[in-house]
């Protein structure tokens, strides 16, 4: 007897191949060997392997006969609905959707099947760079709220209240999964990060509302991440006192025009901070060299940040 795995995918096959519908009975001739002889073993088997491919989202049909086989039961799978149809691409567009699919990886196996299911050759693949995005329990629900025009709620990591969101967008930037739309409760566009929610989001009926007509996913997700709308901080600027060590470097990077303030030991520049954890990181890269002189919450937060990130090695000393 073949294992299940290779009975699984010759049955598959077969099933894709066959031009008329297929009894069990034909199906273990055409598969000698793979079902057992028993007809109560076979048809256990058989169900098992129907149930399993189902499962798997793959449209096995079943039809009752008539004429010389009235009364049988006689099985296929219908290709045009299991394989991916024409998109209508020209080839400057299927070039580019390759490109996509082949560049970035989600954290699952689709990706080559994808590549050539856009008639792709797999010996001469499209890039050789990849972007590894991580799949997240969150993504199919907020996919589909996205999409579908569906209101979603969820629990943002370091707040106990839900958020209602109006979904415009999924992106990606960086690694990272980014849901972008119109918080119902604060009245106004905000960005969360996808592995910063907690728990089950759940989704309302289709159609809830209309995205604004002058949304562009373009300008959701700001080149600069510490420009970036969250759902943590209102919108606001942070002042950082830079000191002569690294003050021409960040003058550079800032530029000029974010020197609000010269001073003897330094320069005092006024930094984007509405995505916390960019404004963190960035601070961070000037260690000793940079102090937050406001706003208070702000420091206040970059303060909390730098002690629950101390503690646990200060719990390791003797």
């Amino acid at each position: 007897m073949a294992d299940v795995l290779e009975r699984v995918t010759n049955l598959l096959a077969l099933l894709l191949e066959t031009r008329r519908p297929l009894t069990l009975v034909e199906i273990a001739t055409e598969l000698a060997g793979q079902y057992p002889d028993h007809e109560i073993s076979r048809r256990t088997a058989f169900e098992r392997d129907k149930a399993l491919l189902r499962a798997e989202g793959i449209p096995i049909e079943q039809n009752v006969l008539s004429g010389d086989r009235a009364g049988q039961t006689a099985y296929r799978v219908d290709r045009s609905r299991y394989e991916l149809g024409d998109l209508g691409l020209d080839e400057a567009e299927r070039q580019a959707l390759q490109f996509a699919v082949a560049a970035v990886r989600t954290g699952t196996e689709w990706g080559t099947e994808a590549i050539w299911k856009l008639g792709a050759d797999d010996q001469r693949r499209p890039v050789e760079l990849e972007a590894t995005l991580p799949a997240l329990v969150a993504l199919p629900a907020l996919f589909q709220a996205a999409s579908e025009r569906r209101v979603a709620r969820f629990v943002y990591r370091g707040s106990d209240a839900q958020r209602v969101l109006r979904p415009y967008s999924l992106l990606a930037r960086n690694g990272v999964w980014y849901i972008v739309g119109h918080d119902e409760i604060r009245g106004e566009q905000r960005t969360f990060r996808a592995d910063r929610i907690e728990g089950v989001v759940t989704v309302g009926p289709p159609g809830a509302f209309e995205r604004p007509p002058d949304f562009d996913p373009r300008a959701a997700l700001p080149s600069d991440p510490k420009t970036m709308v969250t759902g943590e901080f209102a919108v606001q600027a942070a002042r950082v006192l830079v000191d002569g060590t690294r003050a021409e470097a960040i003058e550079r990077e800032l530029g000029s025009a974010a020197v609000i303030e010269r001073r003897a030991d330094g320069i005092v520049v006024e930094v984007p901070c509405t995505n916390p954890a960019s404004f963190r990181h960035w601070l961070l890269g000037l260690l000793t060299h940079a102090e937050v002189l406001g706003p208070v919450d702000v420091r206040a937060d970059f303060i909390a940040w730098l002690r629950a990130l101390a503690t646990p090695a200060a719990e390791l000393m003797p």
